[in-house]
């Protein structure tokens, strides 16, 4: 059984069908939503190819499609321009044109590398998210971000592009490992926090059973919950695909968590540190007399319940210069993304020294 939730940006529409055991429908799906018939460029890394792309590559042929590969190695170190260069290579030595398209099978990584590929690739060809982490399943794989990573700053280089379809099998959840679970709860959380109130009563609910930390195993209860984010990114995407407005809200922890993320060389996991970032964000905000003490303790203790971090001791000053090369900052100023009461969201618009002083607060 599957679902389809649709989304619908100013430059495109697409559905995005959740269910148990539909990664070999992918070629059905494929060749509804292409239409022509097709080459695909399989994007994967070194830990979800061996899984999954044999499945997919067979359903792809089976519906008549001509498949070609690239593999590369698992990790945000690969997201370089380097990656993306060895993908045009292989289109261009194949002969894709615009009528072809790109495939993506597997985490953040490989969504937006594959999402920047197509859209650079003969000024633009389409792409298919496949999301096999939790992460992606709830955030990167929607909503047309793509783009790659500059020695000094996270997705610095990067396109719009809205996939033609988001094929997300749950059942790939089973292979994640407990790390990868978990930092894809870091996301959940987010939308509970900027905008999901009934979201966070059901998070919520687990925590005080003492479920959290099973959630991975409840497949029907998980289900529900990707779709609450599904159709909570797609409201957003609906109101402003280019990030110009309401789209910020999403950022919510990212501001400081890709700080920590690039100081950390990427070791930290994208998930983990946009944890650390809203808990940064709450306990300066509490600090600053912005968030009382009940608001706050609530957002520290279901981020904990779902076994990520909420400290960190990066200096205010390295938060402060790294952000300062953050795509989000706008002239002199960046928009900084407040929840200081759970289900709503502000943004809000500081400088540099500003956002120093408000980060002071905590004492770091």
């Amino acid at each position: 059984m599957e679902d389809k939730i649709r989304v619908r940006a100013t430059s495109a529409e697409y559905d995005v069908i959740i269910g148990s055991g539909i990664l070999s429908d992918c070629g059905k799906i494929a060749k509804e939503v292409l239409k022509d018939q097709v080459k695909i460029l399989l994007v994967s890394d070194t830990n979800v190819a061996p899984l999954y792309l044999d499945k997919v590559k067979a359903s792809l042929e089976e519906a008549g499609m001509e498949t070609y590969d690239f593999i590369f190695a698992a990790g945000e170190q690969s997201k370089n321009i380097d990656s993306i260069s060895g993908m045009w290579d292989v289109m261009a030595k194949e002969g894709f044109t615009r009528s072809d398209a790109v495939l993506a099978l597997g985490g953040g990584v490989a969504g937006d590398m594959a999402g920047f590929a197509a859209a650079t690739f003969l000024r633009g060809i389409r792409v298919i998210q496949v999301p096999t982490s939790l992460l992606a399943m709830v955030d990167s794989a929607i909503g047309g971000k793509t783009g790659i990573d500059l020695p000094r700053a996270k997705n610095q280089v990067g396109a719009f592009l809205q996939p033609s379809v988001v094929i997300e099998d749950t059942d790939c959840l089973k292979t994640l490992s407990p790390e990868l679970f978990t930092e894809g709860m870091g996301e959940v959380i987010k939308y509970a926090f900027i905008m999901d109130l009934p979201l966070y009563g059901r998070l919520k609910a687990l925590a005080d059973s003492g479920d959290a930390m099973g959630l991975s195993g409840k497949s029907e209860e998980l289900e529900e919950i990707i779709k609450a984010c599904v159709r909570d990114k797609a409201d957003v995407i609906a109101s402003d695909e280019f990030d110009s407005g309401r789209r910020q809200i999403l950022n919510f922890g990212h501001t400081a968590g890709h700080v920590i993320e690039s100081l950390s060389n990427y070791s930290l996991m994208h998930g983990v540190c946009v944890a650390k970032g809203m808990a940064v964000f709450t306990e300066a905000a509490l600090a600053a007399g912005l968030m009382d003490q009940e608001e706050r303790d609530k957002i520290i203790d279901l981020i904990r319940a779902f076994g990520l971090p909420v400290t960190d001791d990066t200096p205010s000053e390295k938060l402060v210069a790294g952000a300062m090369n953050d795509k989000k900052k706008r002239g002199s100023t960046l928009s900084l993304i407040f929840v200081n009461k759970i289900g709503s969201a502000e943004i809000v618009k500081m400088t540099s020294a500003e956002y120093l002083e408000f980060l002071s607060k905590r004492g770091i």
